[in-house]
């Protein structure tokens, strides 16, 4: 009993304590727009089975949803978990609801029994869907293993490790944060690379965030080092970013190609910051590949996977980009839906091959900012080692 009271009141302090960005009045506003789609949906219901019994049930159950879905919400910046609006997403579900169950009332006026079960599966699936987007899949990260072979690289049994991590979006350290470090040095990676947006862009001049990314970047080593080019400039406020790098020893990749040489292998990552002009950043790239020498493996970091048709007919031999998120949100059996490419499917996530070269689009870390739902369906986060052989033959 002691504990279903604890649980209780803790639920209730996640409904009546206001987060800092808001107050107690816009939360009555909702409260009393969600009683009212919840009667209009309830009369809707009873009209149209012609019993007033089942319009009560449907719109005590559509405002028990609108309070458990309030409660999950507000509670996540609370439990650590993610640090994104509570009310826009809100809003969205409410409707999303009140609009399924008018639906489901039309259907009701003819088929009753099949709608009332409908609509009780599809609400609560909502909420079991809610939960483990928001509390659950964030924090199932994955390690996604890629071999490259090449005959531009030395000893096929003594590969190149490289960890790839990528769109961190920090708001706050989650757990999902606290366990990366010691997930990447478990790979034992011989470099790191980073391809951008570190912090979220709802926080990115955020004291707090870039405290705690600066603790996170902070734990990331390699034999080799840590290599980082940046994205556009919402999410990567580089004026307060390139600092701490510097400090942190990473070195940034600003349009220029670094040589590494390691365990016989030898190659030239090259770098690029996105201005969001492929024809721009297609001509600095082949600028820069043009002082690489010939029969050099090239690795180019750029932050989104648009520019592989130029960086394939330029011969770059891998390429590694982020931005997309694998849609975050995907539908199984079609992958994403929303990409943030220009190209919308063709590069949404993996491992691709055009010409003789590779690209790995990652489905990066962290999740979008400003008032999208801080949640992640069927693309869990990601971290991506690759190793790269020497071959004996040909590409």
């Amino acid at each position: 009993m002691q504990r279903v009271t604890w649980l209780g009141l803790n639920l209730l302090h996640a409904l009546a304590a206001p987060t800092a960005s808001q107050t107690r009045w816009p939360i009555l506003l909702n409260a009393a727009l969600a009683v009212g789609l919840a009667a209009i949906a309830g009369r809707t219901w009873a009209r149209a089975t012609h019993q007033p019994i089942l319009g009560w049930v449907a719109a005590l159950s559509l405002a028990v949803l609108a309070l458990a879905d309030w409660i999950l919400l507000a509670g996540l910046p609370r439990w650590g978990l993610s640090f994104g609006p509570v009310q826009a997403p809100w809003l969205a579900l409410v409707g999303f609801r009140w609009l399924a169950a008018l639906l489901a009332a039309y259907v009701a006026s003819r088929w009753r029994t099949p709608a009332l079960a409908g609509l009780t599966v599809f609400q609560v699936g909502i909420f079991a869907l809610l939960v483990y987007g928001t509390a659950i899949e964030p924090f199932r990260t994955q390690v996604s293993r890629v071999e490259v072979t090449s005959t531009k690289l030395a000893d096929p049994d003594a590969p190149l490790r490289i960890v790839q991590l990528s769109d961190l979006h920090v708001e706050r350290h989650t757990r999902r944060e606290r366990a990366l470090p010691a997930l990447v040095a478990g790979l034992s990676p011989d470099i790191i690379v980073l391809t951008g947006d570190y912090l979220n862009s709802s926080y990115n001049t955020d004291p707090c965030a870039l405290a705690d990314l600066r603790s996170l970047l902070s734990q990331f080593h390699a034999p080799c080092g840590v290599y980082a080019v940046w994205s556009a400039h919402g999410p990567d406020r580089v004026e307060l970013l390139r600092p701490m790098f510097a400090e942190l020893g990473i070195t940034l990749l600003e349009d220029r190609a670094v040589e590494v040489t390691t365990g016989g292998h030898r190659l030239w990552l090259v770098g690029l910051t996105w201005l969001r002009s492929m024809a721009g950043d297609a001509s600095t790239l082949s600028a820069l590949l043009s002082g690489i020498p010939r029969g050099a493996f090239t690795l180019l970091l750029y932050h989104t996977p648009d520019l592989m048709p130029q960086a394939a007919a330029l011969g770059v031999d891998l390429y590694l980009a982020g931005h997309t998120h694998g849609g975050q949100w995907r539908i199984p059996g079609f992958g994403a839906v929303l990409t943030s490419s220009r190209y919308w499917k063709r590069y949404e996530a993996g491992h691709y091959r055009q010409g003789n070269t590779d690209l790995y689009v990652s489905r990066g870390l962290g999740m979008e900012g400003s008032g999208a739902p801080r949640a992640r369906f069927f693309c869990p986060p990601e971290v991506v080692l690759l190793e790269l052989r020497g071959a004996g033959s040909g590409r």
